[in-house]
């Protein structure tokens, strides 16, 4: 019963990102941003799209590419 209790009343986060705002802000395609970070056009649509979190090392990779924090990029929200 307490296990339903707190499925009740934990708020859910999901995580947003502006990847596809700084990847615009440096002209650069899906392409472009996947050939630098190592991955295919397909991951980096995928994580624009909040489909696809990706692993800490990936995450860094976008921060020096867009020379931002990892924070400016990603953020918590929460749900109800």
């Amino acid at each position: 019963m307490v296990f339903w209790y707190f499925l009740l009343y934990e708020k859910v986060q999901l995580m947003k990102n502006s990847i596809k705002v700084e990847r615009a802000k440096q002209d650069m395609t899906q392409e472009d941003l996947a050939k630098l970070l190592g991955v295919s056009r397909q991951t980096v649509n995928s994580m624009e799209k909040n489909r696809y979190a990706p692993s800490t090392i990936l995450a860094l990779k976008l921060s020096a590419i867009f020379e931002c924090s990892v924070n400016e990029i990603f953020q918590l929200e929460e749900t109800d």
